[in-house]
């Protein structure tokens, strides 16, 4: 096992996977920004390191900072948590070179789920159902007018290196094709540095359903059965649960059943999520995988009651999986709400400023993943998502009553959260839509 890892990363991530590895008697080393120098996971940790300013590019996304931080406090491995470099081949890669091991797959597959064209043509050929489209990046406009008029409108032009809903565009008619491909290759180089597109046949109001999956190094994958993640605002996850109240028992089981043929065809190795989408007829497509641990993880924890942090490390430290496909069951019910800085009447506005006073929820049933306290700094230059708010019950009715009560309990004062949002109305019961918050229309990853 590890003796010392260094988190990379800030926030509830950093502060969920230092706990881990206390419970697991493993040290800890935190890295942290200006910005950060009175975080909570700098606190938590038995060292720390200011590794540059506030900008990410010049602190978290900094490799070599990341990497002499490593070495300075001679640690044995990385935890990346999600975001940041959470899914870099070339982070892998240089750890690997410096030994130091990359808590997450290997950088080979950390590339071929990440190019999405290149996922999407592996999973064609290994059985799992994939929307109609290119069989991999299209070379030009032509070609994907082409692909377009074999597979049919409406279609979504995807950006390969894509996610979070940028570059990529629905077209409903040929005579759209030429300025969303231009508009959206655009926006993908701008963004990701890959201007390369396929093309994939929309799906009309789907559901979002994703499969946790983890696998070890002598090739044993097992799920943790499956997320609903559909409602979302501008292709960002807000509320999650499971189980998923639109699948049946077989509709489950062979969702399920194709997460883990993904997990295999990949020999994939620690923490990963398949996601599908899934259409009203109840069949389902596969839309992309996520090489790391996800956001919402502690939905699955609370409904197997599986550690799925400490998992990840044991696997990357190269144990086999401390159980078997059998040993997972799915108990009750859980919901995860997100919770933003962010101020919903003024069109979302970020609200970075310091915590005057907060108050978090607890009793039965709550849980809540957050890196916040009374005093600490919600910096400009990070995403905004400052808690997690979980309820879990014996079914979706005890779970919704027990997550009401609890955002109802939720205070912080000094910045606007989106608890307001999440309690008006019933939107995770009804699907209704508020304030831009709405069930995802389209395969954006």
């Amino acid at each position: 096992m590890y003796r010392k890892i260094l988190v990379a990363n800030r926030g509830e991530i950093a502060v969920r996977i230092l706990r881990a590895c206390h419970e697991m008697g493993i040290e800890t080393v935190a890295v942290h920004s200006e910005a950060d120098d009175d975080a909570l996971h700098v606190h938590l940790a038995d060292e720390a390191v200011r590794i540059g300013p506030g900008p990410a590019s010049e602190s978290y996304l900094n490799i070599p900072r990341l990497i002499s931080a490593a070495e300075i406090t001679n640690c044995d491995a990385i935890h990346p948590g999600y975001g940041f470099l959470a899914e870099s081949a070339r982070f892998a890669e240089v750890c690997e070179s410096c030994d130091i091991a990359f808590i997450g797959p290997s950088p080979a597959t950390i590339r071929g789920v990440g190019d999405k064209a290149l996922a999407r043509s592996t999973m064609l050929g290994s059985g799992v159902p994939v929307l109609p489209g290119s069989d991999g990046p299209v070379e030009d406009f032509g070609m994907a007018l082409r692909v377009a008029e074999k597979i049919g409108y409406p279609l979504l032009l995807k950006a390969s290196a894509g996610g979070g809903g940028r570059g990529m565009r629905r077209v409903h008619s040929a005579d759209e094709m030429e300025a969303a491909y231009r508009s959206a290759s655009a926006e993908a180089l701008a963004a990701f540095g890959n201007g390369e597109m396929y093309v994939e046949r929309l799906a009309l109001n789907p559901r979002h359903i994703e499969v946790q999956i983890m696998g070890d190094s002598e090739g044993d994958v097992v799920h943790l059965y499956e997320r609903e993640c559909s409602i979302q605002r501008r292709h960002q996850k807000l509320i999650e649960e499971s189980p998923s109240t639109a699948l049946d028992d077989e509709t489950r089981r062979r969702i399920c059943e194709a997460g883990v043929k993904a997990g295999r065809v990949l020999h994939y190795t620690g923490a990963g999520t398949v996601e599908f989408l899934l259409d009203r007829e109840g069949r389902f497509y596969f839309m992309e995988m996520n090489a790391r641990i996800q956001v919402e993880h502690p939905v699955t924890e609370l409904v197997t009651g599986r550690d799925l942090i400490k998992e990840q490390i044991r696997v990357a430290a190269g144990y086999p999986l401390s159980f078997r496909q059998e040993d997972i069951t799915s108990q009750g019910h859980a919901i995860e709400c997100r919770v933003n800085a962010e101020d919903p009447d003024r069109g979302f506005a970020p609200c970075p400023g310091t915590v005057e006073n907060l108050h978090i929820p607890g009793g039965v049933g709550v849980r809540v993943d957050t890196h916040l306290f009374t005093g600490a700094m919600i910096p400009p230059y990070y995403d905004s998502m400052i808690a997690k708010i979980l309820a879990h019950g014996r079914d979706r009715d005890e779970a919704l009553v027990r997550m009401r009560r609890a955002l109802e309990e939720f205070s912080l004062e000094g910045a606007k959260t989106t608890v307001p949002l999440l309690l008006e109305g019933r939107s995770f019961r009804l699907g209704q839509v508020r304030h831009g918050l709405s069930r995802r229309a389209d395969g954006a990853g």
